[in-house]
């Protein structure tokens, strides 16, 4: 299975968008590719003008949004307490990825909010998701204040579960960066060890407008097949 992990360091970051510029990309340039987000929250509290996270992602993969993510809820909360009624199963997650990865091509997998975010009860969570599929990890983050402290606690937990991180995206990144935001840059890369890129605004969240926004992406980079956990 060739792909990679899309997480971030909050909700509300750019996860989907990343991801979605990420299959907007790789499938303008001929690529077999299809999008996985286990579970996706807040639909019956939509942001005008921008669609639900699987709907966004099947636009930029030609699937139909049901086989991006096979639950979806209305509270805009955590998956653990969405689903509260009905427990998620760790085991039927993972199978979902593993069956939504095209065997010639790549899965973009997207996590929920951040690695810590859990899905059920007994603490399985995004990174323990992540260390089950194998995939590499890249990190959306905000390019403002406070995104050095948020971008290398992220990058130090998925470290410490043994997940290979390729990069950190600063996302939306202004066409005129500040100071600050180009220091960040430089600070999140030195400290963390680790890749940064930058994914400026789409024009408009079109698969087309994606894959402009997203064409100077390390993608080939990021892209890995996966590998058994320690």
């Amino acid at each position: 299975m060739r792909g990679v992990l899309v997480t971030a360091t909050d909700t509300g970051v750019g996860k989907t968008v990343l991801g979605a510029a990420i299959c907007a990309v790789l499938r303008a340039r001929g690529e077999h590719v299809a999008a996985y987000k286990p579970v996706v929250t807040g639909v019956a509290e939509p942001e005008p003008g921008i669609p639900p996270d699987h709907v966004l992602l099947a636009a930029c993969t030609g699937q139909r949004p049901e086989e991006v993510s096979p639950h979806t809820f209305g509270p805009a909360v955590s998956p653990h307490l969405a689903a509260a009624g009905a427990p998620l199963e760790p085991a039927r997650l993972e199978a979902a990825a593993r069956a939504a990865a095209p065997g010639d091509g790549v899965l973009v997998a997207e996590g929920v909010g951040g690695l810590l975010v859990p899905f059920d009860e007994r603490g399985y969570d995004v990174r323990a998701l992540a260390r089950a599929l194998g995939l590499p990890v890249v990190i959306a983050a905000r390019p403002g204040l406070g995104t050095i402290n948020h971008a290398l606690l992220t990058i130090e937990a998925a470290c410490s579960a043994g997940l290979d991180v390729r990069g950190v995206v600063l996302t939306p990144w202004p066409a005129v960066p500040s100071a600050m935001e180009r220091s960040n840059a430089v600070t999140i890369a030195s400290l963390g060890d680790v890749t940064v890129s930058h994914l400026p605004r789409a024009a408009a969240l079109t698969p087309a407008a994606l894959a402009r926004a997203g064409a100077e992406l390390p993608v080939d980079r990021w892209i890995g097949a996966a590998t058994a956990p320690d």
